[in-house]
């Protein structure tokens, strides 16, 4: 597959992610009453938002001009990495369980390679893949993670006790 149409479809599944988690979320307005879980709430969008966000970018920039896509990927990756970080931060006071910390450890991990990869594009020779194909499977195992947050969240984290319910 071409690279420009790889992320292509990807930036615009990514969107579509942003857009499904928005309709989830309006079902659970208990969700954004407590801070701890508004945050990983808020956690699971950016998991799908900044990789759409580097899709788009990665289009424009392309391999013409691979300047643009190098420094969006940076500056979102960080971005992605500090509210992460933030978020393991506070997540060992709120209660969270070990897979959503562990899980949050490994996309600031994700993050902070695809910053690393912008930053110095030679790396990517390591794997072997041109640095646009090592950001493109990196942005895929970030949003594995996203959709795992989403998946526990919705079967454990997000729901509240059986005792608890009406």
């Amino acid at each position: 597959m071409d690279v420009s149409t790889f992320y292509a479809l990807f930036s615009a599944t990514c969107f579509t992610l942003v857009g499904l988690w928005w309709n989830v979320v309006q079902g659970h307005q208990e969700w954004l009453r407590e801070p701890a879980l508004r945050r990983i709430v808020g956690g699971i969008y950016i998991s799908f938002l900044l990789p759409a966000l580097m899709g788009l970018f990665a289009q424009v920039g392309g391999t013409e001009t691979p300047e643009i896509w190098r420094f969006s990927f940076v500056a979102f990756a960080v971005i992605g990495c500090v509210s992460t970080l933030r978020l393991i931060g506070r997540s060992g006071r709120n209660g969270s369980s070990v897979f959503v910390s562990l899980t949050q450890t490994v996309a600031a991990l994700f993050y902070a390679l695809i910053a690393l990869v912008g930053a110095r594009p030679e790396l990517a020779d390591v794997v072997g893949l041109k640095p646009i194909q090592a950001e493109a499977v990196l942005l895929i195992l970030l949003v594995v993670l996203g959709h795992g947050l989403v998946w526990k969240f919705m079967a454990g984290e997000g729901q509240q006790p059986a005792d608890d319910a009406d």
